[in-house]
């Protein structure tokens, strides 16, 4: 059973040490690299979520999600929308289904609206990352016709 769960003291080694294949690695930036950033969006008016991606109690990924995001160029629909800003699942744990399992996960929080109201929930990943694609379809977003940084956005509707 997939949960999301707050980076803590005691879990946050691990997390930061989740890697995906080196092959991915040009599409996602590391889990410590992200938990900075949600340091600067939140010192910056925006309101990030980072969480671990646990199967049962094992750690799997990490997601963030953001609300209002600011410094980045970003798709025509972004404001006041939340953003699956980074995902990932670690190298050994893909392809046993936690990514779509997660993807409900996050899907429900978002729809709890935590950080204020919203039409939209949105997604960006590398116009040539047909596995994002497949998965983010399955679950709901759809393309806008967007290109951000030659980054593709694909949108639900909350």
């Amino acid at each position: 059973m997939i949960t999301l769960r707050k980076i803590t003291l005691e879990n946050r080694r691990e997390i930061f040490n989740l890697e995906v294949s080196e092959d991915q690695r040009r599409f996602v930036a590391s889990n410590l690299s992200s938990v900075a950033s949600c340091y600067v969006l939140a010192t910056n008016g925006g309101h990030p979520y980072p969480f671990a991606i646990y199967a049962d109690e094992q750690p799997v990924g990490f997601v963030m999600i953001t609300y209002k995001i600011t410094g980045y160029d970003l798709p025509t629909m972004a404001d006041d929308s939340y953003c699956i800003l980074r995902l990932m699942i670690d190298q050994r744990y893909q392809n046993k289904g936690y990514g779509r399992e997660a993807m409900q996960k996050i899907v429900e929080f978002v729809r709890t609206l935590p950080a204020g109201p919203a039409q939209y929930c949105w997604i960006s990943y590398g116009v040539d990352n047909v596995t994002a694609r497949k998965l983010y379809e399955s679950c709901g977003f759809l393309e806008n016709g967007e290109i951000v940084h030659g980054e593709q956005i694909a949108v639900m509707k909350l």
